[in-house]
């Protein structure tokens, strides 16, 4: 069986795991389940994860991808964990502004003012 490549960048810093996506287009269900699975085992992989997910290179997210951090958002807060998103293109943030998302998830300009806000 062939090795996928990962649709993530993942870096550590500090206790925080920083997650940057890869594609530019989140769109794909396949991608999309192969991007919660892989940042589930990030989440399961930490007592009390602090996970930063930038979506600095993202232009489209479909609603699929918005219930995957959903499910994303549960798993860390069942663990006592934290979780931010920083980087929302301004088309991508009004999407999360309509669905009331934006009042789920602490979101951040940047991912400096993300990091400052973990405690």
């Amino acid at each position: 069986m062939a090795q996928v490549s990962s649709r993530l960048r993942v870096r550590k810093d500090n206790d925080v795991t920083q997650v940057e996506f890869v594609d530019r287009n989140i769109l794909d269900e396949a991608n999309i389940q192969q991007i919660r699975e892989e940042i589930e085992r990030l989440v399961e992989g930490a007592p009390r994860p602090k996970l930063l997910i930038s979506f600095a290179n993202v232009d489209h997210l479909s609603s699929a991808a918005l219930g995957a951090l959903i499910t994303i958002n549960n798993k860390v807060k069942s663990r006592d964990g934290q979780l931010r998103l920083a980087n929302i293109d301004p088309q991508i943030y009004e999407v999360f502004k309509i669905t009331k998302l934006d009042r789920i998830f602490q979101i951040h300009e940047s991912t400096d003012r993300a990091m400052a806000s973990f405690a």
